[in-house]
């Protein structure tokens, strides 16, 4: 009787196994909505059109790890890539958010607004994304070094969170 049970239990498991292909389960993470050709991108430095000095680095390094990390395709050089993704930071602002009874700043709001175009290596735009953007609060030190590492912390996590979500709409709305 147990030996019969083993049985119909491992012939059951077989068949159920052998028919998720054909249910519709599939490897996620794979699939693409892109144009065909892509297979490799470049994503130069992002266009700083700001007052603050160097925040093209951590957008650029932001989109460049999403899409390293991705490898739905390959990320190289201009020189080799099928297509290239443009950035312009078009404004960084900071607004004061909250204060103490005396007046001073505890927390601060950044905004950032960037513009991304995608295009084949032979100029073709493909894709715009106009006004792409973000905020994010950080808290404000009476250390200058402290409220200025916070500063950078809150531009990194908005460069990643932005390139996150470009990333999916690059695979998955496009």
């Amino acid at each position: 009787m147990i030996k019969r049970f083993r049985t119909s239990s491992m012939l059951f498991l077989i068949i159920w196994v052998s028919m998720l292909p054909g249910c519709g389960y599939q490897l996620v993470g794979k699939e693409t909505h892109l144009p065909p050709g892509i297979q490799s991108l470049a994503i130069p430095t992002f266009l700083n059109q700001t007052f603050e000095p160097g925040i093209e680095i951590p957008f650029t390094q932001g989109f460049l790890r999403e899409f390293i990390h991705d490898r739905r395709v390959r990320v190289v050089e201009r020189s080799e890539a099928d297509s290239i993704l443009e950035g312009v930071i078009k404004s960084f602002q900071i607004y004061t958010v909250a204060y103490d009874r005396s007046g001073i700043a505890l927390e601060y709001q950044t905004a950032v607004v960037i513009d991304l175009t995608l295009k084949r290596k032979s100029g073709e735009i493909l894709w715009t994304e106009k006004g792409l953007s973000d905020t994010r609060v950080y808290r404000a030190s009476t250390n200058a070094l402290i409220s200025e590492s916070n500063k950078a912390a809150a531009i990194q996590l908005l460069a990643r969170f932005m390139a996150e979500r470009v990333r999916n709409r690059f695979f998955y709305n496009f």
